[in-house]
């Protein structure tokens, strides 16, 4: 498997860093481009001597295996320190967060927990020129039709007016400013909170919480439930350890009253509630990790990023904030 990898890689790279025929690539780009209502001013301020970047194919080329157990995971995205931050930022932007909040219908402390999981509080935004490391993903082979149509979007977000090419830095994929937005979903969900004209989710915190709240209600999200809950299962019967993960990986879902007759506890050890709010079972680290019991606010999360161990660090960073 080593051998057949490192293959990949040889016939790879070589197409993702010759120039031979990045003149002609950006010559096209560019009549398409125009034909899709990019001004000549906005593709001269975004393509003049841009250039391939190396980084940007290495890092594709070797994203490393996702080696840490969910405990190890948890501990590394919220860990008190996180936590503690969270409660102050929430306190420092209380009023604005609430507004926003009331306008989307989105918990606040949902919105501060993608923010803070995301970039820190906006600290870690990325070191790449979103333009440079769009164009090189999507002149290499291995995904370029992904990669263009971002491009594109990346363009037309500058046409717009809302950041300068030179301003527009992100990740070494294209995710961009605070809330880590793909230039596809700065199109669909950025919001202008402020009605300064701009949708800045780089510097203006207004249009970031806003932004990160219009796609959680977008994709589904109901402000009158949280995300779920880490449960403990009963020692034996259909939803104990050793049973549970058929329930899991047939994504079952029950009432939460269906889930008490089946033996399920709160972590703590107390009965679940009695809403009849449906749930799945999920199990980040099989049957024999921790247990929880999701709503569909859950899956809007999952829309953000489809991960489980992504999913319940939002919940569980969020919930480190209740004020009930």
């Amino acid at each position: 498997m080593r051998i057949i990898l490192a293959i990949g890689f040889m016939l790879w790279a070589p197409l993702a860093l010759a120039d031979a025929s990045f003149d002609q690539w950006l010559t096209q780009l560019r009549k398409d481009a125009l034909a899709d209502g990019i001004s000549d001013a906005t593709l001269d301020a975004a393509l003049k001597d841009v250039k391939l970047i190396e980084r940007v194919i290495e890092l594709d080329r070797s994203q490393p295996e996702f080696t840490l157990t969910f405990a190890q995971y948890l501990e590394r995205v919220v860990p008190v320190s996180r936590q503690n931050r969270a409660k102050a930022r929430f306190d420092e932007h209380r009023d604005l967060l609430k507004e926003i909040g009331q306008t989307y219908g989105v918990q606040p402390r949902f919105v501060v927990a993608l923010w803070g999981i995301e970039t820190d509080f906006g600290r870690v935004q990325g070191g790449f020129k979103v333009i440079p490391a769009l164009v090189t993903l999507a002149y290499d082979g291995r995904r370029s039709e992904f990669f263009r149509k971002e491009l594109m979007d990346a363009l037309h977000i500058i046409e717009e007016g809302h950041i300068s090419a030179e301003e527009m830095n992100g990740s070494w994929a294209g995710a961009m400013g605070q809330s880590q937005f793909m230039p596809s979903s700065f199109r669909q969900y950025a919001q202008d909170y402020d009605k300064d004209g701009h949708k800045d989710i780089w510097t203006t915190q207004s249009d970031v919480f806003a932004s990160a709240a219009n796609y959680l209600k977008s994709v589904g999200w109901q402000d009158d439930m949280t995300w779920g809950r880490e449960v403990k299962l009963p020692s034996s019967g259909v939803a104990s350890p050793d049973k549970a993960m058929a329930l899991h990986d047939n994504k079952t879902k029950k009432s939460l009253p269906e889930w008490a007759k089946l033996g399920v506890l709160s972590a703590d050890g107390s009965a679940l509630p009695t809403r009849p709010l449906q749930a799945r079972l999920v199990l980040p680290d099989g049957a024999d990790g921790p247990a929880y019991l999701v709503y569909a606010n859950y899956e809007a999360i999952l829309r953000w990023n489809r991960s489980n161990y992504f999913a319940i660090a939002v919940g569980t960073l969020a919930d480190s904030m209740r004020e009930e």
